[in-house]
């Protein structure tokens, strides 16, 4: 396995345990963009700017914008 799938892999991992972690209630739909959001982010990173950096940034800057749709939703169906 080469260090980018490494990063990949590992990022992945984390954000499983963290979904799976959630699963005791009902997640709001900010807290699935979330997790969405970081998998799908992290995936483009790696594949537009690729190494940990590409990864991390893209998995942040997915986080941020799921949880910002998954918030207007929330907010919509009060």
């Amino acid at each position: 396995m080469t260090a980018p799938h490494r990063h990949l892999f590992l990022a992945a991992s984390i954000a499983a345990a963290l979904a799976l972690g959630g699963c005791a209630s009902n997640p709001t739909n900010a807290q699935v963009g979330t997790g969405v959001g970081a998998v799908v982010g992290g995936l483009a990173g790696n594949a537009i700017f690729g190494g940990p950096v590409g990864t991390i940034g893209g998995a942040a800057a997915g986080a941020l914008v799921g949880h910002e749709i998954g918030e207007d939703r929330d907010q919509r169906r009060r």
